[in-house]
């Protein structure tokens, strides 16, 4: 009996930069933490990364790209072999295809977005450059957040 495996989604986007030091992943803006811990972590623990990760994406990327076609855009990721989760955003599903049209602005046409072959560098260096900034925006609240609840523990506890 021949068993196939299939590698578990992760959000890896195939370029970290934590091994490098940083706090946030350049590739797929995961804290550090998750992307040393991700296999360890539960499904549930899982999917609250990936809800923190596709939010972020809506947040960018669905006032700066439209949807021309949902059917076209399904269509393109299949044919591109994206896997995605199946509640998989707007916005992660608008990523997948404007990461393949940078690298091969003539894929645009087919991929279901509105936006010109001319404009895909630029609207992807655009994207890359404010989905980083959010995702360490999140990364130092969290830090605050766990600071402010170790101060306020440590009070009660005197």
């Amino acid at each position: 009996m021949e068993v196939h495996l299939t590698a578990a989604l992760t959000p890896c986007a195939g370029k970290c930069s934590t091994v490098f030091g940083d706090s946030v992943c350049r590739g797929c803006r995961r804290f550090s933490h998750e992307v040393i811990h991700w296999n360890r972590y539960s499904l549930e623990e899982q999917k609250l990364i990936w809800q923190r990760l596709d939010s972020q994406l809506d947040q960018i990327l669905l006032p700066l790209v439209q949807i021309r076609d949902e059917q076209a855009l399904d269509e393109f990721l299949r044919s591109q072999q994206v896997r995605l989760l199946e509640n998989a955003s707007q916005g992660r599903k608008i990523y997948h295809a404007l990461r393949i049209c940078q690298r091969n602005p003539a894929c645009h046409e087919r991929a279901g977005l509105s936006v010109a072959s001319e404009h895909v560098q630029k609207t992807w260096q655009l994207f890359e450059q404010r989905i980083y900034s959010l995702a360490v925006a999140s990364f130092e609240l969290a830090w605050l957040r766990a600071a402010q609840f170790g101060e306020t523990a440590a009070e009660t506890s005197l």
